[in-house]
């Protein structure tokens, strides 16, 4: 092994750019491979937890990434009666959680990275990996590194070029995603989510500026995922929400969500973390967060260690746990929310108010955000 340890990452993401940036910070060499001729972030605004929180912290990225962003105090949930059924069933004591931007977030770990000395490839395309350690390009170059990491997405080419994949499905369960000007009548630190049958719909500010806004519907629901959005129809099934919904831009892209289940997260030298190893429905606010928290405790975890293949097998079997629990939940969330009949909506309501008000359920809910402060205990360096 070279006194440097070398790293070639696959993905200019979220997940990505955060282990790239713990590992150089502990003296690895990194390369990023983005396949974009740019590195950039698609979407609109994404909540934020405790653990990702932390690891903004840890790697200097907190100041950019929250400058402009909305600390939430409360996360209210209203049925189709309009009565409130959870408010913070999803936060627990000590818990921060604040709504960013996207782009902010991707430009604030962009950023941490160069700093780092993260080397930054675009218009890399990735075709696959072996666990020696050698990452394949799609030009025919072989590289090799120490680690390779798979941030690459849900069609991940380099977990499936080294057989970790078991499922990938399409929930058949989506959103589209809005940023509105904000006005003196919009949410100041809460964030809002009202259900109707299969329909969801979030309102969150994000900036001092914008709101952020989503509109969530079964694949079925046609007239739902129209683009650009059919306002009245969601009108008619919000009315209380018409000046939100009406101030939505005329432009918009419903995207389904996607769940992936792995065989395992490492194979060798290689590892594989985010939408690669454990894309889920956005419904807990958890996916880019734990993306982040479990590239962080890669970076950790491989710290002063001389063998990589054992490193990343101890830190798959502490991370994937929590991981894997926050899945399921999200899973159960999404059904919930979406395939109720809706006769029983009434039914569902009750059930939801219940279940906010176990203790034992917030615990297990909330386990990945209270996670970061256990993150930060391992970190031992000083």
């Amino acid at each position: 092994m070279s006194a440097v340890r070398h790293a070639e990452i696959a993905g200019g993401g979220l997940a990505g750019l955060t282990v790239a940036t713990a590992l150089a910070q502990r003296g690895w060499s990194v390369r990023v491979h983005e396949r974009g001729r740019e590195l950039r972030e698609i979407g609109a605004g994404i909540f934020v937890w405790e653990n990702a929180l932390r690891v903004l912290e840890e790697i200097g990225a907190y100041d950019d990434a929250t400058h402009r962003a909305e600390r939430v105090s409360s996360w209210q949930l209203f049925d189709e009666r309009g009565r409130l059924i959870q408010d913070d069933w999803m936060k627990g004591d000590h818990t921060r959680l604040f709504t960013v931007l996207r782009t902010d977030l991707h430009r604030a770990l962009a950023d941490a990275a160069v700093r780092a000395g993260v080397e930054i490839v675009t218009n890399s395309l990735v075709a696959g990996a072996t666990p020696e350690g050698e990452l394949l390009l799609e030009s025919g170059e072989t590289l090799r590194g120490d680690l390779v990491v798979g941030a690459d997405g849900v069609g991940s080419p380099v977990r499936n070029a080294v057989g970790l994949n078991l499922a990938v499905r399409d929930l058949e369960d989506g959103c589209s995603r809005h940023l509105i000007p904000r006005t003196p009548q919009d949410p100041v630190n809460h964030a809002l989510e009202y259900w109707n049958g299969g329909r969801r719909v979030g309102v969150v500010p994000v900036t001092p500026d914008q709101v952020y806004v989503y509109t969530c519907c079964p694949a079925e629901d046609l007239v739902g995922r129209q683009k650009p959005l059919d306002k009245e129809s969601w009108v008619r099934s919000f009315p209380a929400l018409r000046d939100t919904i009406e101030r939505i831009p005329n432009v918009s892209r419903w995207a389904s969500f996607s769940d992936v289940r792995c065989h395992g997260w490492v194979k060798g030298r290689v590892a594989i973390i985010g939408d690669a190893a454990s894309a889920m429905s956005p419904n807990l606010g958890q996916a880019a967060c734990l993306a982040m928290t479990n590239g962080y405790a890669l970076a950790l975890v491989l710290e002063g260690a001389t063998d990589v293949p054992s490193a990343l097998r101890a830190w798959e079997s502490r991370q994937r746990p929590v991981t894997d629990a926050t899945q399921r939940y999200s899973r159960l969330y999404g059904k919930v929310g979406t395939r109720w009949p809706r006769p029983l909506a009434d039914v569902r309501s009750a059930l939801v108010w219940f279940a906010g008000r176990s203790r034992a359920w917030q615990e297990r809910v909330n386990v990945a955000a209270h996670q970061g402060a256990q993150l930060v205990r391992q970190d031992q360096r000083g």
